[in-house]
């Protein structure tokens, strides 16, 4: 199926010349004076090497036909990471390296979608937002102002995040898994 590269996001599967590659970042470029171009970074599926590739934000790009299933994660061991789709009760097990950095996200049944092609799995999509637990957070300097200043903060899954002052350790707040940036408190 051809879509425009403007299209192209993240955890997308790319068919370029019979070779699989999984979408690591999609960024369009619109520059004041010329073509406005997307600058994909992309790993090969066959052998893990990643590849950059510049296009016309016009320019047909052919996406490889992936089955995208809803999957829960049960554990993680030597052989890998074990998901279970919630209908049917069946378990696929996902290698380290397709799961790169979403380790810091998977929870015990966190619901995340795979990509799966001819049986095997070769991209998450984590959900847009999560819930994370403030571990650590430096103290407010006094001065600051709500508004528009952030302090460093460690959660429990050992991700560094920015968050507003009033924000303590132990509190539970929502982030962004695009770009790790706080939403909100968490309401649960």
């Amino acid at each position: 199926m051809k879509v425009i590269a403007s299209q192209i996001r993240k955890g997308n599967v790319l068919d370029i010349d019979g070779k699989l590659y999984v979408v690591l970042t999609a960024n369009n470029f619109h520059p004041g004076k010329g073509t406005p171009v997307t600058q994909v970074d992309m790993r090969r599926i066959s052998d893990g090497n990643k590849v950059s590739e510049r296009w016309k934000t016009t320019e047909g790009v052919e996406r490889a036909h992936v089955e995208e299933m809803k999957f829960t994660f049960l554990y993680e061991d030597g052989e890998g990471f074990h998901f279970m789709q919630p209908d049917t009760y069946e378990q696929v097990t996902v290698t380290p390296d397709v799961i790169g950095d979403s380790k810091v996200f998977l929870t015990d049944g966190i619901e995340v979608i795979l990509a799966i092609h001819e049986e095997i799995a070769i991209s998450i999509e984590l959900p847009q937002k999560v819930v994370v637990e403030i571990e650590m957070t430096e103290p407010v300097v006094k001065g600051q102002t709500a508004s528009s200043s952030y302090k460093p903060a460690e959660c429990t899954n050992g991700l560094r995040i920015m968050v507003p002052p009033h924000i303590d350790a132990g509190t539970r707040v929502v982030i962004n898994t695009d770009d790790l940036s706080y939403v909100e408190r968490s309401k649960e």
